[in-house]
């Protein structure tokens, strides 16, 4: 019953929402939400150049414990430190991601064991599965048949995407010892090359692509 009251309250508010809008998520803890200010911009702007989005370009930013966050079917986290969720934004962000809801988090170094930790609160009962090279998520307009590409360098370990699938579904990508959204941000910031930033980009794209279909 409580899975058809959450599907209910998600297919009322996403009816009157554009379908393809994305959003920040604030969250609590003192981690820094805000950073990489450029990234989502950016992103948006090159999938609405190349996979014939029409994302408004300018994201909005929502609360974990928001109900506006039912507005958007794909959300992006990042920062560099602490994460804490209270008890709304754990039935919030619950209700969001069963519901049909995408959260993107880029570990933007240093907010590993804070967001495996928060995210045990939301889904006590899954855990973050490294994603197969032949998940559909790396095969959307762009291939990456080895998987997700390293954009910048951390810990000198190899590139990893996990994700927490719900009945089969995968509803939430994490992106570890890559920082893709360091690779979206205004090349100016990191220096990072352009062939560099242009693989971040396009996985970007493709997570977007999958949340909006999925």
């Amino acid at each position: 019953m409580k899975k058809i009251v959450a599907l209910f309250i998600f297919l009322m508010l996403f009816s009157n929402s554009n379908s393809q809008e994305v959003a920040i998520l604030k969250y609590d803890g003192g981690g820094d939400w805000y950073a990489n200010p450029t990234a989502i911009p950016n992103l948006i702007e090159f999938c609405n150049q190349n996979i014939n989005t029409k994302i408004e370009s300018k994201p909005q930013t929502v609360e974990a414990s928001s109900v506006d966050i039912f507005n958007f079917p794909i959300v992006f986290m990042t920062g560099h430190g602490n994460v804490f969720f209270n008890d709304n934004a754990v039935q919030n962000l619950r209700t969001y991601l069963i519901s049909g809801g995408f959260l993107h988090i880029s570990d933007n170094y240093g907010m590993d064991k804070f967001i495996r930790r928060e995210l045990k609160k939301v889904f006590p009962k899954l855990d973050f599965q490294e994603i197969p090279y032949n998940h559909p998520i790396y095969h959307q307009t762009y291939k990456f048949d080895k998987g997700i590409p390293k954009i910048h360098e951390h810990d000198n370990k190899p590139p990893q995407g996990f994700g927490l699938f719900y009945e089969g579904r995968l509803i939430c990508f994490y992106d570890f010892e890559t920082d893709l959204s360091d690779g979206w941000e205004d090349e100016i910031v990191h220096n990072n090359p352009k062939e560099t930033r242009l693989k971040a980009l396009k996985m970007g794209a493709n997570i977007i692509e999958y949340a909006f279909k999925n």
